[in-house]
């Protein structure tokens, strides 16, 4: 079967007037329809432009970026991304930030809100859907940011840190949210992160990143059925591997994957 998305030999670089710093470099890999798949690295990796260059936000330099066999030129309704930031506009409702995407589609103003009101109930806001972001907390705030999403029928999202800023007990709960939404809908899921609990509990393969210049180091296949119990023996396996990738764990080990 053709991979939804394909990276091929991807590199990408930003100059200013004196030099040109290269961000990633020769990135290979493909994602197949339904799977989520998590981009952990630390901090100045490039898992944001990784993702930015999937969404069609910028262009690579070298190699190239394919969606659905077609190269990426530009964001499309098919392939949408969900920013750290939620992008919600403050002065309309729940149900009118849905509804957003749905404006350019053709749809009558009563099928959109049909529509929206149907996807704010899929994620558990109904009794919300007439406030204003203000009035929501960060999490349900997320959640109508992937509601919005979800309602204009794509077939990936991309999420750059998407639970990033939220307490633990949220961002357990929408991670939840995300496998039960992901599953029910057959959605491919590119996750970037910097949370190893998250890419373990969520993703069927994790892109383990470096930097300087940005390249992966690491793919880790993950069978385990979902959800999975963050306390059993296989999570923390998969943890400590991880960790003593990045030399976590207090050993000097740098072991050789072979799952």
């Amino acid at each position: 079967m053709e991979p939804i998305i394909r990276v091929d030999r991807a590199s990408k670089s930003y100059r200013n007037a004196k030099s040109s710093e290269k961000v990633l470099q020769d990135l290979s890999f493909e994602i197949g329809q339904g799977e989520i798949v998590a981009i952990l690295g630390p901090s100045g990796c490039g898992k944001s432009t990784l993702l930015n260059l999937i969404g069609g936000f910028e262009r690579a330099d070298e190699g190239r970026v394919l969606f659905e066999g077609r190269p990426v030129e530009r964001p499309t309704r098919q392939c949408v991304m969900i920013f750290q930031n939620y992008g919600l506009l403050p002065w309309r409702t729940v149900r009118k930030n849905v509804e957003i995407g749905l404006e350019p589609s053709g749809y009558t103003a009563a099928e959109r809100k049909e529509r929206a009101s149907a996807y704010v109930d899929l994620v558990g806001l109904s009794d919300r859907i007439d406030h204003f972001p203000h009035q929501l907390s960060g999490g349900m705030q997320q959640r109508v940011a992937l509601a919005r999403a979800l309602a204009i029928d794509p077939k990936a999202v991309l999420m750059d840190e998407p639970f990033g800023a939220l307490d633990t007990f949220n961002r357990y709960h929408l991670q939840n949210e995300l496998l039960r939404l992901q599953n029910g809908q057959g959605l491919t899921v590119v996750i970037v992160t910097h949370d190893i609990d998250e890419a373990v509990f969520l993703a069927d393969r994790i892109l383990v990143m470096e930097s300087a210049p940005g390249r992966i180091r690491k793919e880790i296949r993950i069978p385990d059925a979902k959800p999975r119990d963050r306390g059993s023996t296989q999570f923390q396996h998969y943890r400590k591997l991880i960790f003593d990738l990045f030399h976590l764990s207090g050993t000097d080990d740098d072991p050789e994957f072979t799952i």
